[in-house]
């Protein structure tokens, strides 16, 4: 009986955490994408809109060990809870201030770093407590429906922010992203995050252990196990490796092809839909049998997907064919993501035990959000001395090579020991 609970419990939880991530996404899209166009049509200045996303970036980098800490020693559901109210009171707050006062860029960057933290919280304690909210058999649902959810929010939110501004003031803006975090409140509240946890309990005077010493502990637990530890270096590694396509393909498109406004879009709306209809393949599908096996192919698709954009710069092609092309190959681009990070996701969370969870997919985040900025400073300076199709080519070709041989055929099997009987040849060293 209290199992049936349980899952009727956990088919609640599937739901509740769509539409809460659904509705908080939404209303981050929106607000990120008025106050994007606010910044520089307040100061028409790159270097203020850059700021900006300094202000949202850095405060990830450096605070995302303590957020996995805090996820792995306290109650997941009060961080996320708390979170999300200290977002709701940033909103209000900068509501408050353009209705008296006026935007300022100070109380946008002030609001821009609250908002990052925040949001890091939320994300690194929600990430790990997956396995406590719903059971094993459903991981992958989950974290298929909480990537569609992020997907309808990537394709709706420019529509929303592109339909109302201009039109309406921004205080409207934030009324909107205070409402979506008020219902994403209510409705985490109604959570229980230890449905399905296999946490430590706490002792009732047990000595703590020192926060440095225990980030230090999420460390070493990641690097004394060998699959998950590739599992990171690839991770790390395809995040500095996209910063090629990161900052490539819109300098191709709009400098190099001149693509208009309205088809880049396009290319861009495909990529989306793309994430968005494997995201409801995924949720809807029994769970993969080789998800490694899986991921490593879908990285290699990616890889020639990279390649193939330097592809118009090579070929001469018409206008309407060029932006055809783009359109689809950024659908199966997006489609590659998910099938590359679902699968990739759902054995973290199934290795990984639930005491160590947090700390170390917060080193997936320190470490995506390092390179990130590296990348893109570095394929930035690329782009400006060297022709972009050969930047696109070499790295592509890095790609394909960093996850042959990260994934070569004995950490398949490492992966997926059953594969070796019905595949001889992943025997190979």
């Amino acid at each position: 009986m209290e199992e049936v609970f349980k899952l009727k419990r956990a088919t609640y939880h599937l739901w509740t955490f769509t539409i809460s991530k659904l509705v908080s996404s939404f209303g981050a899209q929106v607000y990120s994408f008025a106050i994007s166009f606010y910044i520089l049509q307040l100061t028409g200045s790159a270097t203020s809109f850059a700021a900006n996303l300094i202000c949202s970036i850095l405060p990830r980098t450096l605070v995302a060990p303590f957020a996995g800490y805090a996820a792995d020693k306290y109650s997941r559901k009060m961080i996320v809870i708390v979170a999300q109210i200290a977002t709701t009171i940033a909103i209000g707050g900068l509501l408050i201030v353009s209705l008296t006062a006026g935007l300022s860029l100070a109380a946008i960057y002030t609001t821009t770093v609250i908002l990052s933290l925040t949001s890091l919280f939320s994300g690194v304690t929600f990430s790990s407590s997956i396995t406590g909210l719903v059971d094993e058999t459903r991981i992958q649902k989950a974290m298929s429906l909480n990537q569609m959810s992020i997907s309808f929010a990537a394709i709706g939110s420019p529509a929303v922010g592109g339909l109302l501004y201009g039109t309406v003031p921004m205080p409207v803006f934030l009324i909107m992203y205070l409402v979506a975090s008020i219902i994403a409140v209510i409705l985490e509240s109604t959570m229980n995050f230890n449905l399905f946890a296999k946490r430590k309990e706490i002792v009732e005077g047990e000595e703590k252990e020192p926060m440095l010493q225990s980030m230090k502990a999420g460390f070493n637990y990641a690097m004394k196990q060998p699959l998950l530890k590739i599992l990171i270096v690839i991770s790390l590694l395809i995040n500095f490796l996209f910063g090629a396509f990161q900052v490539g393909y819109s300098f191709i498109l709009i400098e190099k092809l001149k693509i208009g406004a309205q088809h880049f879009g396009f290319t861009e709306g495909a990529f989306a839909i793309g994430m968005l209809l494997l995201s409801i393949y995924f949720s809807a599908r029994k769970e993969l049998k080789y998800p490694f096996l899986v991921s490593k192919w879908s990285i290699v698709t990616l890889g020639v997907i990279m390649g193939s954009i330097a592809l118009p710069l090579i070929i001469n092609m018409s206008y309407v064919v060029t932006v055809g092309f783009y359109i689809l190959l950024m659908f199966i681009f997006g489609a590659s993501m998910i099938v590359t990070n679902t699968p990739l996701q759902v054995m973290m969370q199934k290795m990984i035990e639930d005491d160590y969870k947090g700390r170390v997919l917060s080193i997936l985040e320190t470490g995506a959000m390092a390179l990130m900025p590296v990348g893109m400073v570095l394929f930035g300076y690329l782009y400006d001395v060297l022709p972009a199709q050969i930047i696109l080519i070499v790295s592509s070709v890095l790609l394909i090579g960093v996850m042959l041989i990260m994934a070569r055929p004995s950490v398949v099997r490492s992966a997926h020991p059953e594969l070796a009987k019905v595949t001889p040849q992943l025997e190979i060293k």
